[in-house]
């Protein structure tokens, strides 16, 4: 009986832990994308892909997980450049990418 509880405690953690993950890879491949089309250049393969997760505290004071990712986007379709993208819980604290961009995605992502 024991045993089932931890299975079931240990199964609801990491479904919750995967369900975190992916929302916040829609959030960041949200802000990938519309930092392309504010900066009038092509988004590469449609996708952000994960590159690294850390504990850093928050503004309330909780520690949070921040998550990191990267895309890739294409001036004149010949070329590939990287962007980044770093999350904090749901609020956008890093961006590099298409500078033309930039300004625009800070502003429209506050939290």
């Amino acid at each position: 009986m024991p045993t089932l509880l931890i299975l079931m405690v240990v199964g609801a953690t990491a479904f919750f832990m995967f369900t975190a993950a992916r929302a916040a890879a829609e959030r960041a491949a949200e802000i990938g994308r519309d930092a392309c089309e504010a900066a009038g250049v092509q988004w590469l393969d449609q996708s952000v892909h994960a590159t690294g997760v850390r504990l850093r505290r928050m503004d309330n004071g909780w520690l949070g997980l921040e998550r990191s990712f990267r895309f890739e986007y294409s001036e004149d379709g010949h070329d590939r450049h990287v962007g980044r993208v770093q999350l904090l819980g749901g609020k956008l604290v890093g961006f590099s990418g298409p500078s033309r961009a930039a300004q625009a995605v800070v502003r429209s992502f506050p939290n």
